[in-house]
């Protein structure tokens, strides 16, 4: 048996992944502009900036988590932090957009390899309902905390200038936390069991990514170039590709090889309801922290500074209420987030509404931080429900898919719900910004109905201490 403070240390260390790579998604937000300055860069490249770091980080997202199970999660979680750590510092060092989209790209690959060894990490370690509930209590907070830092960040640093420009600093901050991790995960983590019995699954990865690729860059690329024919292409090789990868993993089953993902993970009910609410929770989540950076900035007259620090109320109260959630989630279950469902519709409603040039500026921090509340309340808990009735062998690869549909969510954000708000920008920010909440909230009421059709915590708990498993999937060995 695990030491439970050894326990609970691997997980500050291997939080370590989700706190710098969501930090380096928002970070770019509201530095844009120094960005694009600093390299050069023209709108399309400095849009690639933000796009090619998700692309990256979404096309090899499931080859991240099975690796994990494959070669020792400690392994690869410590070379993805290490290639993170570098890549990172050639961001920082890039002199044209070239490189910069070039660095961003592997930074986002690397990402992919390091974050989902996190979610298995906490499947493996804690098996017990109240600790597991806890501990991804505080993935999730540490995932909305990031975002929050990263808005912050982005405004201070952009307009810092210290030795370097200050842009620059975005990316090298995280060479001191990379090597700090890299000496905690050598000394403190342990390796967790491999399952090297048959091959690594390439063709599957090669497969999913070029499905994966197929659908995100025209989503990012088609609306700015007019949606040619080539990104309506992209559009239909992705789902014929996404078919035939569906295929060959079955076969692969069949056949008793070692498929990439186990396609019987998507008989669980659960699992698959909780993917949609993901999908749809982290849609809204990546477009609003866009969305509100720019028009608070451009449509409100607010400095990059005073922006990124209007993103701090709304932290603290995420943290606050994202702690309360933990700890409600056991008793009260899917209620906890319901009611943050509604906390997040008033707050977009009221920011639609209220929200316009000559507005006070604790209107602006008072309804960003009901947004932060809210927020804090659905969150971190999406992860547990969709994983709950998931057992740890299956960690790495339910860790991959869960990522993975994260990060593509995020890029379904900034691409449609983002694509909406820069089409009405041409006419006014206000509209802009009134026509993008419209789409927010349609996401809202989506999760609201995916939060329905769960089951609450006492009917899917089984009597007995082991862990929960949906009936329909038998277990298997990977």
């Amino acid at each position: 048996m695990k030491d439970v403070k050894n326990k609970w240390l691997e997980l500050a260390i291997v939080l370590s992944a989700p706190l710098l790579s969501v930090i380096d998604v928002f970070i770019i937000n509201i530095a844009v502009p120094s960005i694009k300055k600093g390299v050069h860069a023209t709108d399309a490249e400095i849009q690639l900036v933000i796009a090619g770091y998700l692309l990256g980080y979404a096309a090899f997202l499931i080859t991240g988590g099975r690796a994990g199970d494959h070669f020792g999660r400690k392994k690869v979680f410590f070379w993805g932090m290490f290639a993170f750590t570098i890549t990172s510092c050639l961001c920082g060092l890039s002199e044209s957009a070239l490189q910069l989209n070039i660095t961003r790209f592997l930074q986002g690959l690397s990402a992919s390899f390091m974050v989902p060894q996190t979610i298995a990490f906490i499947q493996v370690l804690f098996t017990e309902t109240k600790e597991r509930a806890k501990a991804f209590g505080l993935y999730g907070i540490t995932l909305g905390t990031a975002a929050v830092i990263g808005q912050v960040l982005g405004g201070y640093l952009s307009e810092t200038h210290w030795a370097i420009e200050g842009w620059r600093l975005i990316f090298f901050i995280n060479l001191p936390i990379g090597i700090v991790t890299l000496w905690a995960t050598h000394k403190y983590v342990t390796e967790t069991e491999k399952h090297q019995r048959t091959k690594f699954d390439y063709t599957g990865i090669f497969i999913l990514t070029a499905a994966l690729f197929s659908l995100i860059y025209p989503l990012i690329e088609g609306r700015e170039a007019g949606w040619p024919l080539w990104s309506i292409g992209l559009f239909v090789l992705s789902a014929v590709l996404f078919a035939f990868f569906i295929y060959n993993q079955r076969m692969k089953l069949k056949a008793n090889r070692n498929p990439l993902i186990d396609v019987r993970l998507f008989k669980i009910k659960d699992f698959n309801i909780g993917l949609i609410a993901v999908l749809f929770h982290f849609m809204l989540h990546t477009a609003y922290l866009l969305l509100s950076a720019v028009y608070i900035q451009n449509g409100l007259g607010v400095s990059a500074v005073d922006c990124g620090l209007y993103f701090i109320a709304p932290g603290i109260l995420f943290i606050i209420s994202s702690v309360l959630a933990s700890g409600m989630i056991v008793t009260y279950g899917k209620r906890v987030l319901q009611v943050g469902v509604l906390v997040l519709t008033a707050a977009f409603y009221l920011q639609m509404t209220v929200w316009k040039p000559g507005i006070n500026t604790w209107a602006i921090i008072g309804l960003m931080g009901l947004w932060g509340f809210g927020n804090g309340l659905v969150l971190p808990s999406l992860l547990n429900l969709a994983l709950k009735n998931v057992p740890s062998q299956y960690a790495g690869a339910a860790a991959g898919i869960y990522s993975t549909f994260q990060q593509t969510a995020s890029a379904l954000g900034v691409s449609i719900i983002g694509g909406i708000f820069f089409y009405f920008s041409q006419q006014s920010w206000q509209m802009a910004y009134k026509a993008g909440v419209i789409a927010i909230l349609v996401c809202v009421a989506m999760v609201g109905i995916m939060l329905q059709l769960l089951p609450s915590v006492r009917t899917t708990r089984r009597k007995n201490s082991k862990e929960p498993i949906h009936e329909s999937v038998e277990p298997f060995e990977l």
